[in-house]
């Protein structure tokens, strides 16, 4: 089965068929470091690393190069560098440091690279030069400017006419801009701001040009797929694709395939610092393992929205408690099978990324792993590899099952569970149902759970109410 994903310019969903089997390129708009990340930030990182995952299983992990740009340049960062009295690497270095420990958490492999805006300026200034020269750009009161009205597929992967792009969007109005679309490729400084020196004064890029020259810098042009949040359609990939066909190069797309996942809402809104209602990732890794925190990121498809909620969490850490128990039984069989046959279970992966039906097919192999382990049946084996091969991709059972059961005891309380544990199963083979009893009423005020099998006992730190 070919791998089919939604492109949003051609508004369906198409087969992907990369440029260069041997070098399968991928660029996601990644964040502004100023503050930790909301967990709305976090859902492109986690569905993109989904496709880099499954990419890489279907390419090889050489093959595929994924960059996703770090912005350490911006008014944001700005302020709070100027209030903290410190140079804008200081806060942006924090910030990086913590968005990279928590999308590590959350299960995210590394990109291949992660170029930053402060380290592509002259990649930056270069592509400005090449669009002026090329009359797509115009110097302006100490600005550079993109003419939007000199690029006639502009507002083609939007879909929208110029005139009501516009209305719907924040666009700065300016008396040297020619056309209210226009859009400042170069800046000067104000006091106080980080500067570097340009051919049309001293100054700063303006955001869109950041991306294009990361892009072209980092991967080359075309490259195969561009993903982010819907709510960059429009502007940012709006005028990173102008910027990128008119800077002279003789190439005949920016992008191959441009790929968008849907808002995170809480309280029927969406996310957003700007109204208040956000759920730091930082803050909720400290009340959930990230593998939780995952799951419920990939409940939905990720062209829909998806509604964060408390239950949500519940049913995710329920459903891994699940797996992560089918594996603990299964520990004495030994994955294997079939290569081919464990690529079938991928067929809802390859069907546009569907981490919904993923999901639903990784339960059912769980579901039947346990049925096999149970009766002791020879399929036991392939359906364990089939298990293990498909979460992998989706970045799921990355821990053992007893680490993740009792990853909230120290080594202290473990060694006291055990000891418990094993005088319980002593009075249980002594036929002393009340003192197993009263051992279990104790472990329960450590706050442990009790598993009985056909193994033998095991336990889990439960959750704290």
């Amino acid at each position: 089965m070919p791998l089919t994903l939604y492109d949003t310019m051609a508004r369906k969903k198409r087969r992907f068929v990369p440029s260069d089997p041997r070098r399968v390129t991928m660029y996601v708009c990644g964040p502004t470091v100023y503050n930790y990340s909301h967990i709305g930030n976090f859902r492109p990182v986690v569905v993109f690393d989904v496709l880099f995952r499954l990419l890489r299983r279907l390419y090889g992990d050489e093959a595929v190069r994924y960059a996703a740009n770090v912005t350490d340049v911006d008014d944001k960062i700005n302020a709070k560098a100027a209030e903290e009295g410190v140079p804008i690497s200081a806060i942006t270095d924090r910030y990086l440091a913590a968005y990279n420990a928590d999308a590590a958490a959350l299960g995210a492999l590394m990109p291949t690279a992660q170029p930053r805006a402060t380290e592509t300026m002259d990649a930056i200034i270069a592509m400005i030069g090449r669009l002026v020269h090329n009359n797509a750009a115009y110097a302006a009161e100490g600005h550079v400017l993109f003419n939007t009205q000199g690029f006639s597929d502009y507002g083609k992967l939007s879909g929208r006419p110029l005139d009501e792009m516009i209305a719907g969007a924040r666009v700065e109005v300016a008396p040297y801009k020619q056309h209210p679309a226009d859009f400042v490729l170069w800046k000067p400084s104000k006091p106080g701001e980080p500067v570097w020196k340009s051919p049309w004064g001293p100054g700063r890029p303006g955001w869109h040009i950041e991306c294009s020259a990361m892009i072209e810098q980092e991967l080359g042009l075309p490259i195969d797929i561009h993903g982010g949040g819907i709510d960059l359609v429009f502007p940012h990939h709006e005028n990173e694709l102008a910027q990128g066909m008119c800077d002279g190069h003789a190439h005949e797309a920016y992008a191959n395939y441009w790929l968008h996942n849907g808002f995170l809402n809480m309280d029927d809104e969406k996310m957003s610092k700007s109204l208040g209602n956000v759920a730091l990732a930082h803050d909720l890794l400290e009340q959930q393992p990230g593998e939780v925190i995952r799951w419920a990121l990939l409940a939905a498809h990720y062209r829909q929205p998806l509604a964060w909620t408390d239950e949500a969490l519940v049913q995710a850490r329920n459903s891994l408690d699940h797996l992560y128990g089918v594996l603990g039984r299964a520990r004495s069989v030994a994955a294997g099978g079939s290569a081919a046959l464990a690529e079938e279970q991928l067929s809802p992966l390859l069907d546009d990324l569907n981490t919904p039906a993923a999901i639903a097919e990784l339960k059912r192999l769980a579901t039947d792993l346990d049925a096999a382990v149970r009766k002791g049946l020879p399929t036991a084996a392939t359906l364990k590899q089939d298990l293990m091969s498909l979460a992998d991709v989706l970045g799921f059972l990355q821990a053992e099952p007893q680490v993740w059961f009792q990853g909230g005891a120290d080594e202290g309380l473990r060694v006291q569970i055990d000891e418990l544990i094993a005088a319980r199963d002593a009075a249980r083979a002594a036929k002393d149902w009340g003192e197993a009893d009263r051992i279990r009423a104790e472990l329960t005020a450590l706050n442990v759970e009790v598993m009985d099998g056909p193994a033998g006992a095991t336990w889990r730190i439960k959750e704290q109410a």
